[in-house]
């Protein structure tokens, strides 16, 4: 795969139990097609394989996929076995279990004891003994209630040497307090980006003050979410990218990035200009002038659709 470059190293490194990695990662969902699962048109196999190995190259050590991101013809992990497996020592993958779609592509949650054969499904397609990372991606409908149950089934994988750290995605603040009371969680992975809720603000700020990770995704895209960025984009975010010379990805990726040591980005995409660029702009510092008036603008309307639930796409879909 070539010398690896220390690019995405640019933003710092966070750590997630015991493993080190840059704050700029990136994320599979993209890989499969030109819209996410079972929508758009199949990727280019060999592209694919090419980004993700063009990613290594640029320093990413940190892998967001899932068993359910494949389209008709392509299987997000499976790229990622055939692309980089052996596996650099460096590398984190993470994945996540609760969602699940069976062979037609229908999706599906899971039971707590259906999560060791979506975990198991993981390590297969992947082609490892243990999976670095698990998150419990929890559905729309539960972000109010119990997960519990649910963590606890993990909680016994990780026991048993599957998992080696376990993480939550889609939580609530008091999610998180029920999850650690179980076991010890090394990050959680939400939605965050220019235009967020003060409350995702508030669950940003309490894992930075207990030294966990939190993991923003649709950082770009923000309400946009899997249809990716709306075509209609905030004026101030196109200024502040005008003024640097950059993409508004790049804009709203640093902003991000800049809310705290502890908060890590995982943006996806199936081009090799738009990860050279999102890789790139861990390198892009914004004033507090800039950082401010991106704070301020006003929240985003968010739908939160379950994973299914997928809007026509807007610009750089990737």
């Amino acid at each position: 795969m070539g010398s690896r470059t220390n690019t995405a190293a640019a933003a710092g490194t966070w750590r997630l139990g015991d493993l080190t990695v840059n704050r700029v990662g990136f994320g599979a969902m993209r890989l499969t097609g030109t819209a996410p699962f079972d929508r758009g048109v199949p990727r280019d196999r060999e592209r694919s394989i090419g980004v993700l190995r063009r990613a290594i190259e640029l320093g990413v050590n940190h892998i967001d996929t899932a068993a359910f991101y494949f389209s008709a013809t392509r299987s997000a992990n499976e790229l990622i076995n055939r692309a980089l497996a052996p596996y650099p020592e460096d590398l984190v993958i993470t994945t996540k279990v609760w969602p699940g779609r069976d062979p037609s592509g229908a999706w599906w949650w899971a039971t707590p004891a259906q999560l060791r054969g979506q975990v198991e499904e993981n390590l297969r397609q992947l082609g490892r003994d243990h999976l670095d990372v698990v998150n419990l991606r929890v559905p729309p409908s539960r972000r109010a209630g119990s997960i519990g149950e649910h963590f606890g089934a993990l909680a016994e994988l990780r026991d048993a040497g599957l998992i080696r750290h376990l993480g939550i995605s889609n939580v609530t603040s008091g999610q998180l307090a029920e999850a650690r009371a179980i076991a010890p969680v090394v990050c959680v992975q939400n939605p965050y980006g220019v235009g967020e809720l003060s409350e995702d603000r508030a669950l940003l700020r309490l894992c930075g003050e207990l030294g966990l990770a939190f993991v923003a995704f649709f950082a770009i895209a923000g309400s946009g979410r899997e249809a990716g960025p709306a075509a209609g984009e905030s004026e101030a975010v196109r200024a502040v990218a005008r003024a640097h010379g950059v993409s508004v990805a790049q804009v709203r990726l640093a902003w991000t990035l800049q809310q705290g040591p502890h908060v890590l980005a995982i943006p996806g995409t199936g081009d090799p200009d738009h990860l050279a660029q999102n890789v790139a702009a861990g390198t892009l510092r914004l004033s507090e002038e800039e950082m401010a008036r991106l704070t301020s603008l006003r929240p985003a309307t968010h739908s939160g659709p379950p994973p299914a639930g997928i809007r026509s796409t807007g610009h750089r879909a990737d």
